[in-house]
C-alpha cells in the first residue's frame, strides 16, 4: 500500500483528508509540530487513530522554531507589508523538514497537506519539501475534491463520524504558533466590516484592559531577546510571557488587506502580541547602535527578507546571503528597551546600549555642546553644490 505523510492539525481540513487518502487507498500516517498551539496532544494522537491512521508523529518544535527561524526574522526586522510579522509563514519550513523525516524513516513516497488552492501555505510547504526532497510527491486534497464550501466540508466530516470543532456558527479558519495566530474565513471575507470581538483569543478588548498604562522592559544580545522586565528567561518562556503581558493590554491586533502569493487580496486578521512589542524594541535598539548606512539599507533588506520569507523561499540563496548581512549586523544590537503599553498601543520610552552611537555633547543645545558650528557653513556649500542653478 502507499505511504502519505500529512501534516495533521486535528482541525476541520485535515481531519476530512485523512478520510479522503484512505477512501483513495493510501496508508495515513500524519504529523504534527508543536509550535505553540496551546493543545492537548493527547486527543489530538487518539482521533487520528480513530481516523485509522497507522502512525502518529507529535513533535515538540516549539524551542528550535524560535531559535532557528523566528530570531532570525526578528534580526531581519522581517515584517511583510509593513503589518504580518510572518509567523505562519515562519512555521512551514519548519513542519517541512518534519513532514521529510517522517516520510524517510517509514519510506513513504508521498507527502500531504490540508491547505487551500489559493493560499499561500501551500506553495510554502510544496516548494520546501521540494527543496529538501524532489522526489517526494505531493498530494494537496483540497485542490482536488468536490467539498467547495467549509459547510460542506462539516458534513463530509459527519458521515464518516469526524468529530470537528468548526460549526456554521463559527466558521473561522485559524493557525497558531508562539509568534502569531492568524484568523480568516466567515465575516471577515467582508473587508469593509469590523472583526467581531469573538475572533480575538490573545487580546484583550481595549475597552475592558486596565484603565493605567502599562510598562516593561525587554533586553537583547546581538539581537536576541533574553530577558523581560530584569529577568532572564529561555526563549520559549520568554515569548509565552511576554505574549500575556503584551495581549492584556490590547497590543498585537493586525487587520490588514494582504497581497497573498499567488496573486488575488485577502482580509487577514492577525494576533502578534509579542511579535509586535519585539520588532518595535529591537527596531528602536537597531537605531541606537547602527551607523546610518547600515541602518537605512538594512531597512531595504528587512522588506526583501520578508518577501522571500512570505513567498515560501526560506532555502533560496539570497535569502541564505541575506542571513549572513543580518548577521552581521546584530554583533552591536545589545542592550536595553523600556516600552509603554496602554490599551493597544505600544510606545517606546528609553533605549539603552553600551554600543550607543548617540552623544549627548554632540546633539546637546545646552550647557557642554561639543559640536564644531563653524564647519557647518562649509558643509552646506559643498552638499548643496550639485543643485546649484
Amino acid at each position: 500500500m502507499k505511504k502519505v505523510v500529512l501534516a495533521y492539525s486535528g482541525g476541520l481540513d485535515t481531519s476530512c483528508c485523512v478520510a479522503w487518502l484512505k477512501e483513495k487507498g493510501f496508508d495515513v500516517i500524519t504529523y504534527t509540530a508543536d509550535l505553540g498551539q496551546e493543545l492537548d496532544f493527547t486527543p489530538l494522537k487518539k482521533k487520528a487513530r480513530d481516523c485509522g491512521v497507522s502512525e502518529v508523529y507529535v513533535q515538540d518544535l516549539k524551542k528550535r522554531f524560535l531559535q532557528d527561524f523566528v530570531f532570525p526574522a526578528l534580526e531581519a526586522g522581517a515584517i511583510y507589508e509593513a503589518k504580518y510579522p510572518l509567523a505562519t509563514a515562519l512555521g512551514r519550513p519548519l513542519i517541512a523538514e518534519g513532514l521529510v523525516e517522517v516520510a524517510h524513516k517509514n519510506k513513504a513516497g508521498y507527502i500531504a497537506h490540508g491547505c487551500t488552492g489559493k493560499g499561500n501555505d501551500q506553495v510554502r510547504l510544496e516548494v520546501c519539501v521540494a527543496s529538501l526532497d524532489k522526489r517526494l510527491k505531493v498530494i494537496a486534497p483540497l485542490r482536488e475534491w468536490n467539498l467547495k464550501t467549509r459547510e460542506e466540508e462539516i458534513k463530509y466530516a459527519r458521515a464518516h463520524h469526524i468529530e470537528v470543532a468548526a460549526t456554521k456558527g463559527s466558521p473561522y479558519s485559524t493557525d497558531l504558533n508562539l509568534w502569531g495566530r492568524s484568523i480568516e474565513c466567515g465575516v471577515l471575507e467582508d473587508p469593509g466590516q469590523e472583526p467581531p470581538e469573538d475572533v480575538y483569543q490573545l487580546t484583550k478588548d481595549p475597552l475592558k484592559c486596565a484603565g493605567k498604562p502599562a510598562y516593561l522592559t525587554v533586553e537583547f544580545s546581538k539581537g536576541i531577546p533574553v530577558k523581560l522586565n530584569g529577568r532572564k528567561l529561555e526563549a520559549v518562556s520568554l515569548i509565552a510571557k511576554l505574549n500575556k503581558l503584551a495581549g492584556d493590554c490590547a497590543v498585537g491586533r493586525i487587520d490588514m488587506i494582504e497581497n497573498r502569493l499567488v496573486g488575488i487580496k485577502s482580509r487577514e486578521i492577525y494576533e502578534a502580541p509579542a511579535a509586535v512589542v519585539l520588532h518595535l524594541a529591537h527596531n528602536e535598539l537597531e537605531s541606537l547602535v547602527l551607523d546610518k548606512q547600515t541602518l537605512q539599507f538594512k531597512r531595504i533588506v528587512a522588506e526583501k527578507y520578508a518577501q522571500l520569507v512570505y513567498n515560501g523561499l526560506w532555502h533560496s540563496p539570497l535569502k541564505g546571503a541575506l542571513d549572513r548581512f543580518v548577521e552581521q549586523t546584530q554583533k552591536n544590537v545589545s542592550g536595553l528597551v523600556r516600552l509603554k503599553l496602554y490599551k493597544g498601543s505600544c510606545i517606546c520610552v528609553g533605549r539603552t546600549s553600551p554600543h550607543s552611537l548617540y552623544k549627548k555633547e554632540l546633539a546637546t543645545y545646552e550647557k557642554g555642546d561639543k559640536f564644531d558650528k563653524s564647519a557647518a557653513e562649509g558643509f552646506i556649500k559643498i552638499w548643496g553644490l550639485p543643485y546649484q542653478k
